[in-house]
């Protein structure tokens, strides 16, 4: 009992705003206009691995130069709690950052609540937390969120987006937060709004989002969004996925845009698509894919913030992903020329 106490108590300092914060709190440099960007979080690994990045002429560039060179301005780094080796953990998170700040790109922070991946098909917990009862996986939530939002705090580095968890169409941290019962749905939502407190304590400017998969299906999105509220879930900001094939990427975004709108008349929330991707091989129908849907996200009136490409990076099937935007040579295909437009 005394332990869940000190548990609760912990977890009212951190959602109530006691903590102490350094002064002064470090703010984004505004950049106007829309996010085009990227989530590098390999990079360091493949640079570790001798992984080399070359522009158009063959000339070495470091990979998130060469992104801006080619219109990119924001970055998105995922976080892990104990991953192997260190990649994507606090300390090579921050350092990344540094590196994105320095050339004065936009930050985005995505937190999966794992040791590894967190998607639509597992949200596993971290081994540390895995005999958690509830009251202390939020406090878990909370703590790691903050320790590593003040990480970059006191590094100078304040992200302009933070994500509380990836990808949870279906909840987070399962099975505790698995949200396909009412009771999983108020459950994810209470360790969301964990995440989402820490964030806010941190970083009280910072646009805090939530982030699901397949954005182009408005079922989904309709089930996940009422119920989102129906449970009293704190957000800023909707994030959303969209991975096309060359057979369908028109019917995809002009599901996608429609389905921005939608949200935004129903939540007053706008929306920014936080990852897409295509085959590498169809880099010609990929280009066409981002012009038409970064053209017309930037429209007036879309709700739609953003548009950032998973991991063009991974060239040469880098950990069997195949729907990078680099050669096997390390140089861009021409998929990523719609970011120059």
């Amino acid at each position: 009992m005394k332990r869940i106490f000190a548990a609760l108590f912990l977890l009212f300092a951190l959602t109530a705003g006691s903590c102490e914060k350094p002064e002064p709190e470090p703010t984004p440099t505004p950049v106007a206009g829309f996010a085009k960007g990227a989530d590098v979080s390999w990079v360091t690994q493949m640079e570790k691995e001798s992984c080399r990045f070359y522009d158009a002429s063959g000339k070495q560039t470091e990979c998130m130069t060469l992104l801006k060179s080619l219109g990119m301005n924001a970055i998105r780094l995922r976080v892990w709690v104990n991953p192997t080796g260190g990649w994507c953990g606090k300390e090579d998170v921050v350092a990344k950052a540094l590196r994105a700040q320095a050339l004065g790109m936009r930050i985005m922070i995505d937190f999966h609540y794992s040791d590894s991946w967190a998607d639509p098909g597992k949200q596993n917990k971290p081994e540390a937390w895995k005999n958690l009862p509830l009251e202390e996986l939020k406090v878990a939530v909370a703590n790691h969120t903050n320790d590593v939002l003040m990480a970059l705090r006191l590094a100078g580095v304040a992200p302009e987006w933070i994500q509380i968890g990836n990808e949870t169409t279906g909840g987070m941290l399962w099975p505790d937060g698995q949200n396909y019962t009412d009771a999983g749905f108020a459950t994810y939502v209470q360790l969301h709004n964990a995440g989402y407190a820490a964030a806010k304590n941190v970083f009280p400017n910072a646009n805090v989002m939530v982030h699901v998969d397949n954005g182009w299906k408005w079922e989904t999105l309709d089930w996940f969004f009422k119920n989102f509220r129906i449970n009293g879930a704190n957000y800023d900001l909707i994030g959303l996925s969209l991975y096309p094939e060359k057979s369908n990427w028109q019917t995809y975004n002009n599901q996608i845009l429609n389905n921005i709108q939608t949200l935004y008349a129903q939540y007053q929330k706008e929306t920014i698509i936080c990852e897409v991707g295509m085959e590498w091989t169809e880099a010609e129908t990929c280009r066409s894919f981002l012009s038409d849907l970064i053209g017309r996200a930037k429209a007036d009136g879309s709700h739609c913030t953003g548009v950032l490409y998973w991991e063009p990076e991974g060239y040469q099937a880098w950990s069997h992903y195949s729907k990078a935007a680099f050669d096997n040579t390390g140089k861009p295909t021409i998929a990523l020329d719609a970011f120059k437009e």
